[in-house]
């Protein structure tokens, strides 16, 4: 997370944040081996997890720790987009693609000393399908709705249709999934950590315990928020949640089936400003740390740390919510937005080395990205006509911006807030700047279609365009506030297709038909940065951020 201040108290903020940080990190530290062998590696994330069961989690923080302790039934290749095998050694599917046959690996223990088969599978995916309650809120169970629609027993009415069908635990070895519809989520959302594998003497335990809401407010399950209860099949287990500190410790699993972490111990620790986690680890205080300032980048490196990036796979977009003001319903208003933006001059002074110009929701990294979509050059003066032709010269828009965020796609929040803002005023729209705490109150109100513009980003989960594309037109959404069969049958139709080569020529297609539409405005495709101390050899680094810290060792 990031807090916008001005560049002296911004700098003051960090010196501070480092002071906290080699104060509130020896008892950390004092666990390195006698014999001088470090045995605990520091990394520093930008915001604090919402969960330590992965499950009830739909961010990148979160899964950056759970993502250590728990594994899916398929994973993605080290540092590719690739599935491999996971949990499961191989898998198949009939030729509907509606059955799911995995042959899991053996000898595989969770934390708790439980034994990994088939029926601990199995009763992983029927624990998500019975979910009642706060547990139906999207906000709680957004990874089990999307991947599989709804519930055994929907209590909304306008609640998806469940596509899950059952899970058949076939021998000790093999589970088989069945869903209802073939879909393109599939075989690709078995690989989601918000889908790993839990151990059925766990779940029990949280069964025992209900989320609750009040209103917006979630209040999550106890043991979701305090090491102890959760147990998964991962190279390290979770030990300790300290919130006070912003710290979430885990220790090396012994058991584990396949290679042992090389180091002992593990943790994850919140440092929220770019400045902050860049001098606590010149400060020796943390070991890594993710989201590397663009602009720190060069310097990192001519001081010898290690700093790779991350090949493209997200991307950042304007979203118009039509409904919160009527004169975004007129395509020629959405078209003169998309024409006063100066993308190229984004992606030129708010990214690294690599970022791109978006034309599509979704990077040229994906099957499925086009080359026949409809463009909208930066031009100023034809902006203005728009308007003017919409009967809009004197257009006024609220523009919401996150601030104490950091993300993949969006390096600097309120930076790139400024520079579009000032590209909208040049071509006569007023622009009423409206600033919003990332979690919850940023995040909640997008998703109500509670502000007229606002920008918001996406790291894909896995390689399939519907990832992207469908995530946010498969059908109406709050966050866009329109209606278009168009559009969403367009994409629906698309991840229908079972033959791999049509679905990609669907999503060309699918593209075109967005963005003739033009719901919003995609910005830019950005490659992040990951830095690490000069006595680190760091893990393979993930397009899609999925890094297994197992593989860090120290030199």
């Amino acid at each position: 997370m990031r807090i916008f201040k001005s560049r002296t108290v911004r700098a003051i903020t960090a010196a501070v944040a480092v002071g906290l940080i080699a104060t509130g990190c020896s008892s950390e530290r004092d666990n390195d081996a006698k014999d001088g062998a470090k045995d605990t590696f520091v990394f520093a994330g930008a915001g604090d997890p919402g969960s330590l069961d992965p499950a009830l989690a739909s961010d990148g923080e979160t899964f950056r720790v759970t993502r250590q302790a728990f594994e899916a039934l398929l994973e993605h290749e080290p540092g590719g987009s690739k599935l491999v095998g996971g949990l499961a050694e191989t898998w198949e599917s009939d030729p509907a693609g509606k059955v799911w046959t995995f042959n899991l690996r053996k000898n595989v223990k969770f934390h708790d000393g439980e034994e990994f088969n088939a029926a601990a599978v199995c009763a992983n995916y029927d624990h998500w399908f019975n979910w009642a309650g706060t547990y139906q809120s999207s906000a709680v169970s957004y990874y089990w709705q999307s991947i599989m629609g709804g519930f055994a027993k929907n209590e909304d009415p306008e609640a998806p249709k469940a596509n899950y069908k059952s899970c058949t635990a076939k021998d000790a070895n093999t589970a088989v999934i069945e869903v209802n519809e073939p879909s393109a989520n599939l075989p690709g959302g078995f690989s989601l950590q918000a889908l790993a594998i839990h151990s059925p003497k766990a779940l029990k335990e949280y069964e025992k315990q209900d989320a609750t809401a009040k209103g917006d407010a979630i209040t999550y399950p106890k043991y979701s928020q305090v090491a102890g209860t959760v147990a998964g099949t991962g190279p390290y287990k979770i030990t300790k949640w300290n919130k006070s500190n912003k710290e979430v410790s885990l220790a090396r699993f012994d058991d584990y089936w396949g290679a042992k972490a090389k180091v002992k111990n593990l943790v994850f620790r919140t440092i929220d400003t770019e400045e902050g986690r860049r001098q606590a680890l010149q400060a020796g205080d943390i070991d890594g740390y993710d989201l590397v300032a663009p602009a720190d980048i060069k310097t990192l490196e001519g001081e010898g740390y290690e700093v790779p990036t991350r090949d493209v796979f997200n991307l950042f977009y304007v979203g118009m919510t039509q409904s919160k003001n009527p004169a975004l319903k007129k395509p020629e208003v959405r078209q003169a937005i998309a024409h006063a933006i100066d993308r190229e001059n984004i992606v030129k002074t708010q990214l690294p080395e690599g970022g791109k110009v978006a034309t599509q929701f979704m990077p040229d990294t994906v099957a499925g990205f086009s080359d026949k979509v409809k463009q909208y050059p930066f031009d100023t003066n034809k902006s203005k006509q728009l308007l003017k032709a919409a009967g809009e010269s004197k257009l006024t828009l609220e523009f919401c911006y996150p601030t104490e965020v950091t993300r993949p796609y969006m390096p600097a929040p309120q930076d790139m807030f400024e520079l579009m803002k000032a590209d909208l005023e040049k071509a006569g729209i007023t622009v009423v700047p409206k600033a919003m705490k990332w979690a919850p109150d940023y995040l909640d109100a997008t998703e109500a279609g509670s502000c007229a513009l606002h920008m918001l980003g996406w790291t894909g989960d896995f390689n399939d365009g519907f990832n992207f594309i469908g995530t946010w037109f498969a059908g109406a959404d709050k966050q866009w506030g329109f209606k278009d069969a168009k559009v969403f049958d367009s994409v629906n139709a698309a991840s229908k297709v079972v033959d791999p080569a049509g679905r990609v020529e669907a999503y060309k297609k699918a593209n075109e038909t967005i963005m003739e539409y033009l719901p919003g405005l995609p910005i830019s495709s950005s490659p992040p940065a990951i830095a690490f101390a000069k006595n680190v050899n760091p893990p393979k680094v993930s397009p899609l951020t999925q890094e297994n810290f197992a593989e860090v060792s120290f030199k």
